[in-house]
């Protein structure tokens, strides 16, 4: 097994490394507007019931919209859609209809009043279960998942810093050498 030298790094920086999950855009609606954001920084934290945590900086615009909805659906984007991803990330909801600006398609949801991105590969209708305030923490509720049939393995794109992405690659598996009670 190889080993690597290592060096001192900034703490700042070790999301680089650490945040596992692919780039996400969040859509909310309150009263008649609604809004896409871009977000990195969530995790799964259960599985029944299907959990989800994230970080919404409360200066962001779709902060207060999920904040009194209590709703928002999790749109898993593809590579094909990183340049709007991107784009999403940079403007703000105050400055117009951020699905329009950007030619998505927004569909109703069945569950909650946030509307799904037809584009995205898949859609997590979510309810939120806790809000933490003083860490900007929402955890929520997957209660409908509505995700393509193919591909099996859609190119997601994650977050590295400083404007520099990686595609997921290859699929991998070790399958074979799990217990089976462990997946």
């Amino acid at each position: 097994m190889r080993t690597h030298r290592k060096h001192d790094y900034p703490l700042s920086d070790i999301r680089r490394f650490l945040e596992p999950g692919p780039i996400v855009l969040v859509s909310s609606a309150w009263q008649g507007e609604r809004n896409l954001m871009t977000m990195g920084w969530h995790c799964m934290l259960g599985f029944e019931p299907a959990l989800f945590g994230c970080y919404i900086w409360e200066e962001n615009h779709s902060h207060a919209l999920i904040k009194r909805s209590r709703e928002c659906v999790i749109n898993l984007p593809t590579a094909d859609l990183l340049d709007a991803v991107v784009g999403i990330g940079n403007c703000s909801g105050t400055e117009g209809d951020k699905f329009e600006r950007f030619g998505l398609t927004a569909m109703p949801a069945s569950k909650v009043g946030a509307p799904l991105v037809e584009e995205c590969h898949a859609n997590f209708e979510c309810r939120l279960q806790k809000h933490l305030p003083d860490y900007g923490f929402f955890i929520w509720e997957v209660v409908k998942a509505h995700v393509a049939a193919s591909p099996k393995r859609p190119r997601t794109v994650h977050y590295r810093g400083e404007g520099e992405f990686m595609l997921s690659g290859p699929h991998v598996s070790r399958r074979r050498l799990f217990k089976p009670e462990m997946l």
